[in-house]
């Protein structure tokens, strides 16, 4: 019998689990997998050979393709990678051929205060600390692979300074010159260190590199991490790697990685990155993890790559996107989906009463702080009030074409008149509902969200794009605020629209997509206003561009790619059983 959630923390409840989780190899046959198909990293987890799979399965018709996105989120997040794992639970509970794909956790939440997003109670992907300590080393890979094009921009500045054109010749280089005013690169790592955001470099003498201002970014953050997430094959990395846009020389032109003749070695680091990896939930369905989180600063999705495989090995695939329906799934349907060409059937919007209450008025959350009583006394008229929150994404993922399924992921502590208020507004408002308690009780208390999926999957549906690539990036930014966000227009700050003007009139940035950078704590660009906030303007500062990954990144509000640690993290309930060697504390 599976541990009860309500008395044990997701990281026991995992371990009891992982006594009797299946061998790798038995997930590689369940999924029809060939030998030389699957690479085992240890007994438990494996990368899959996508390009042998996509060959072999060239003619299988693809399966069900279904998103889980979600309302706005309490700074505590709402369950949307437990709801993913308990979906696919449920599935499998009415025996459909069934797996997931999801995204890799990143090393900063993991250690800070959101913790390792594998799902939590009895809906989880395990084995939990390969999942939440590197797995198979891929988010490694992209560090390596971005600090690397840092160095060879670094080195140069260095070189150039340095040295006579004649010694660059002999060198068999050519001056760049390159502003160092203005490189657009940063150094990364996993964590959430705030202390690395602005710091100089190249101090001592000459042959201590040049001096200048520099910095960190969270490695998720990485355009490497979004080319892992985009990319269809290590020819389409090759090239997207030698697009990216490192900095730019005293007249303002980019200098790519292919400039510098490093983009060919950061693409070494990545080649056994590309493929997925394979692990499986608690109740033992496949899932595949890969790509990065965050879409509030990068995409924000699995990888192209995994859903392509899964939809060829599957009858429903179910993916998920980062944070709300403004951000994660206005990505998945206006990016993803554009660049794989898959075509989703379904979306899930996931909601709790505890995130409706925030919307409606009580106390904003405050991670590592106790939550306040009020969120565990009924109160029906903050969950209403929260319900415009609800109303908001609904209309987004309708303006998609495709059908929306609420799922109420229940909180035992929530009343059975709250949600009987979150039903009657969701049905009102044309969306399918459904009651979850996979956290609690696994496929068992999936069952009812399950069905509903599978209804809404034969539904018929006229998936289209937001906007289509002839659109004007001005005009893109304003669909998706006034579309999607609910703001009454945009204002730019004079830097983002000295470069609007730039990209605007020329034809290599038309076809670019637009990923947009913004708080996922409000629809707004102003994270303390909740629910449907009325009467602003998005403010863009910056606009950025992601050469090899395709895409121009307009930044709105404060956002920092460089998340900072807590006061308590979660690093402090972390230790090992020095007897076992087993990882104790995550969550």
């Amino acid at each position: 019998m599976p541990l009860d959630p309500t008395k044990h923390a997701d990281w026991e409840i995992a371990e009891a689990a992982e006594k009797n989780m299946k061998k790798v190899y038995e997930l590689g046959e369940e999924l029809g997998l060939e030998a030389e198909e699957l690479l085992p990293h240890g007994h438990y987890v494996a990368k899959v050979d996508f390009k042998k799979v996509l060959e072999r399965k060239k003619d299988v018709p693809n399966g069900k393709y279904i998103d889980v996105t979600a309302i706005t989120p309490t700074p505590l997040g709402e369950g949307k990678s437990t709801s993913t794992m308990g979906l696919t639970q449920g599935m499998g509970k009415l025996g459909k051929e069934v797996m997931a794909t999801i995204r890799q956790p990143s090393g900063g939440p993991t250690m800070n205060v959101k913790g390792s997003a594998a799902g939590g109670g009895l809906a989880q992907c395990i084995p939990l600390t390969p999942f939440s300590l590197g797995l198979t080393g891929d988010i490694n890979a992209i560090m390596n692979a971005h600090n690397l094009g840092m160095v060879a921009v670094t080195s140069r500045l260095q070189h150039e300074f340095n040295a006579t054109d004649a010694f660059l010749e002999r060198s068999g280089l050519k001056r760049l010159n390159i502003d160092p005013r203005n490189v657009s690169f940063n150094w990364i790592i996993d964590f959430c260190a705030q202390a690395l955001r602005n710091i100089v470099i190249g101090l001592g003498g000459r042959r201590d590199g040049f001096m200048m201002h520099s910095g960190f970014d969270i490695a998720v953050s990485s355009e490497v991490m979004a080319i892992l997430a985009v990319a269809n094959d290590l020819k389409d990395m090759r090239e997207r790697m030698g697009k990216i846009v490192v900095a730019y020389d005293k007249r303002g032109n980019p200098i790519t990685t292919e400039d510098l003749d490093v983009a060919g070695a950061m693409t070494a680091w990545m080649v056994e990155a590309l493929n997925p990896n394979l692990m499986q939930t608690l109740e033992g369905q496949p899932t595949f993890v890969h790509a990065g989180p965050f879409a509030n600063i990068a995409i924000g999705q699995s990888s192209i790559v995994a859903d392509r495989v899964g939809l060829k090995l599957k009858d429903y695939v179910i993916t998920e996107s980062g944070f709300a329906a403004d951000i994660g799934f206005e990505k998945f349907w206006n990016l993803k989906c554009r660049m794989s060409g898959l075509t989703p059937d379904c979306a899930v919007l996931v909601a709790t009463i505890r995130a409706l209450k925030c919307h409606g008025g009580a106390p904003i959350p405050k991670p590592g702080q106790p939550l306040d009583p009020a969120y565990n006394q009924e109160n029906v008229e903050w969950v209403e009030k929260g319900c415009d929150n609800l109303v908001h994404h609904i209309n987004t993922i309708k303006k998609s074409g495709i059908t929306p399924v609420v799922c109420i992921n229940h909180f035992h502590t929530d009343t059975d008149n709250e949600v009987k208020a979150v039903r009657r507004i969701a049905e009102e408002n044309g969306a399918k509902v459904a009651l979850s308690k996979h956290w609690q009780y696994g496929g068992d208390g999936a069952e009812e969200f399950a069905e509903a999926v599978i209804e809404a999957c034969e539904e018929p549906s006229e998936f289209k794009f937001l906007y289509d690539l002839d659109t004007p990036l001005r005009k893109r930014i304003e669909l998706i605020a006034e579309e999607v966000y609910g703001a009454d227009g945009v204002d730019f700050a004079p830097d983002a629209l000295e470069k609007l003007n730039k990209m605007e009139g020329d034809p290599k940035f038309q076809k670019m997509g637009t990923c947009m950078v913004k708080t996922h704590l409000s629809l707004s660009d102003n994270p303390s206003l909740k629910g449907v906030p009325k009467g602003w303007r998005l403010n863009v500062r910056d606009i950025l561009t992601y050469g090899g990954a395709d895409f121009l990144v307009p930044v709105a509000g404060t956002i920092s790619l460089m998340p900072g640690t807590a006061a308590s993290p979660a690093f402090r309930k972390v230790d090992v059983d020095v007897e076992t060697g087993k990882v104790e504390g995550l969550f």
